[in-house]
Parts: C-alpha cells; structure tokens; sequence
C-alpha cells in the first residue's frame, strides 16, 4: 500500500513543481518582459511625472477640489475618492434615492463654486463612472468648468478654453468612444502656464 502510495504522489509533486515554475514564474517574467518591451509607458503604471517625480498614473483619476482646477468625474470608491484598490461603481439604480440626492448635491456643489454658470451641467460631472476612477471627463464637463478656472487663476477664458482644446484626445481608432480630456494633464498644463 505504502509503495502504491509513493508511486502516485511522486508524480503529482514532480508536476506540481512543474506547472508551479510554468505558470507562476516564467509566464509571469515572459508576459512581463514583453510587455516592458512593446509598451514600456504602460507596463510601467502609465505614469505621469513633473520635475522629475511621479504625480500620478493618466489611467487613475485623482480628486481635484481646488476652484482652480478642473474637477473629475466623482469617485464611487470609499472611503475616499479614486482609490484604486476599491475600484468599483456604486450599484445604484437610477431610482434608488440616495443616487438622486448624491446628483442634486454634486450639482449644487458645482453651481455654488460658479454661480454665474447657468449652463446645464454635463451628466458626467455628476455621476461616478463604473469603476469609480476614470481619469478622463467628456470635453462638455471640462468646458463647463472653464470661466471657474479662469476666473480662480486670472486667466481669459479663451486661454483655458484653448488648453482643453489642446489636450484632447479624439476617438479611439477615430470611431469608438467620445472625444474626451485628461483631468490631470489638462491641470498639470495649467500649472505650468505662469502667473
């Protein structure tokens, strides 16, 4: 019995150790390395930098609440916004009461910090995207938001209206999806105009 035993389980664990080394090193160190090679940028975490330092990743929103910048779409991640490791939508129906009064108090939220804008909000500055961290808005939500950033930055609205108009980005194989801007580009860009 015990040498029937034996000769099963050495197989077993001479595959184990095999498919072990297989698939959970040289798989992974392959696919790595061709993907550091084919799309280093990517590979890397999309990273943004500024003098030299990483500032944020172009494929992870941030949470801009400062008047003089553009804000992103809100977050659904908790308990604070944009946080990656709680990527998730919020589940909540367009009836469902508590997504109704999230969009009333994001849209006070946006008149109170822009009175003069009577402009009808665009819904993607009101409503969470489904993994809670889109790094983009619509170029309708960051127009809305451009005499606001002006106004806080003593900018003319044309110059900020030709910096949204400068970073964005058109459709993805030139018909799929929306045109859209990167928020943390766009406010990267507008840090670096001088004051």
């Amino acid at each position: 019995m015990t040498s029937a035993v034996s000769s099963l389980l050495r197989p077993a664990l001479v595959t184990f150790a095999v498919l072990t080394a297989l698939t959970g090193a040289a798989y992974p160190l392959v696919v790595t390395g061709i993907g550091r090679a084919v799309f280093p940028e990517e590979a890397a975490g999309s990273l943004i930098t500024r003098d030299g330092k990483p500032v944020g990743s172009s494929l992870i929103g941030q949470n801009f609440s400062d008047p003089k910048y553009i804000w992103g779409r809100p977050s659904a991640t908790a308990p604070m916004p944009n946080n990656a490791t709680a990527s998730s939508g919020s589940n909540q129906g367009p009836l469902n009461p508590a997504l109704v009064d999230a969009v009333k108090g994001r849209i006070e939220a946006l008149r109170a910090a822009d009175p003069g804008n009577t402009a009808p909000v665009p819904v993607d500055l009101v409503t969470a995207s489904a993994s809670g961290l889109d790094p983009e808005l619509s170029v309708a939500g960051a127009l809305f938001q451009a005499a606001r950033v002006a106004k806080a930055r003593n900018l003319s609205l044309k110059q900020v209206q030709d910096l949204i108009a400068q970073h964005t980005e058109g459709q993805w194989l030139g018909f799929l999806g929306e045109p859209r801007v990167n928020v943390l580009r766009l406010n990267l860009a507008l840090d670096a105009i001088p004051s």
